[in-house]
């Protein structure tokens, strides 16, 4: 990941709403109906900040018929602990 796309991603992470989304996908690919009932947001406020995960490459979307499925993108996230310096994440 370049240097902007790093920055892009921690940004994207600077969000309390973000992060529970992301601990929400951390058990495995999940619907936006599932997303729904696990993130107390408004619909729109949630497909507003699944957008910015996406536009970061933190989450990927996978249609299902009229369905979206989300899961976290494991080489971003591995991208993002490899740029925290020091030991280990």
């Amino acid at each position: 990941m370049s240097i902007e796309s790093l920055a892009a991603a921690f940004s994207a992470l600077a969000d309390p709403i973000r992060l529970q989304v992301l601990a929400s996908l951390g058990g495995g690919r999940r619907c936006v109906c599932e997303l729904k009932d696990e993130v107390d947001v408004a619909p729109n406020l949630l497909s507003y900040h699944l957008r910015v995960l996406r536009e970061a490459g933190l989450v990927t979307a996978h249609r299902r018929g009229r369905w979206v499925d989300y899961e976290l993108a494991s080489v971003a996230l591995e991208a993002l602990r490899g740029a925290v310096p020091g030991e280990d994440v």
